[in-house]
């Protein structure tokens, strides 16, 4: 395992700089963000996605994703109220502006949770986040944990497996990512996650004693 950083920019946006996650399906990112939040609640905020794809078992509307028809996020991108959006496996995805504000509003650290197309996107915003790709430490593991999440059919499955090899070498892409963790053990992952937005953390820790 290892983490790699690239330079950084400073962000000339007023309140908590953004964090923007991505990485192939079965890298880890949901449970190194889950991780994350319990135990800095009072400082990350997540901004939840849209999606037109169906929920998956244990998932909640409005707390894992906005679930919405293709015709009302369609409509809602046309008229600007999208950060990024991009479709995967046949499904849209899409960060609004308003869940992106919502966070910010509350003196937290957004973090958005995208793919490669996102990123890309954002990228040509001013919003200016921290960038930080999460990935598997091979396409073995990753297909063992696809595999045993049970939830794929073998054609999707393939699907995520091709895009999963996409998403590997965009994350090796320079100029793209300030953070690069690859998740073979998840507590070390989780520890240089956290060392790794450290300096973000302080900031809002000391913003919220002294408001």
């Amino acid at each position: 395992m290892y983490m790699r950083y690239f330079s950084r920019l400073f962000s000339a946006m007023a309140g908590p700089r953004p964090v923007v996650f991505s990485g192939p399906s079965g890298a880890g990112k949901s449970t190194l963000l889950k991780k994350l939040m319990k135990e800095y609640d009072s400082v990350f905020g997540f901004s939840v996605s849209h999606t037109t794809r169906n929920p998956r078992p244990g998932e909640v509307n409005g707390k894992d994703y906005h679930y919405v028809t293709r015709e009302a996020m369609q409509k809602a991108i046309d008229k600007g109220e999208f950060i990024e959006s991009a479709v995967f496996s046949g499904n849209m995805y899409g960060t609004s502006k308003a869940a992106v504000q919502a966070v910010q509003a509350k003196n937290l650290i957004c973090i958005l949770d995208i793919d490669m197309q996102g990123v890309r996107n954002i990228k040509k915003t001013d919003l200016n986040p921290i960038y930080v790709s999460i990935q598997p430490p091979s396409m073995a593991v990753l297909e063992k944990r696809l595999r045993d999440r049970k939830t794929e059919t073998e054609e999707s499955l393939q699907k995520r497996l091709h895009a999963a090899q996409v998403d590997m070498e965009f994350g090796k892409e320079p100029d793209i990512f300030d953070v690069l963790i690859i998740n073979d053990h998840l507590d070390e992952a989780y520890g240089q996650l956290k060392e790794a937005l450290s300096e973000e953390i302080n900031m809002v820790k000391k913003a919220s004693l002294s408001s």
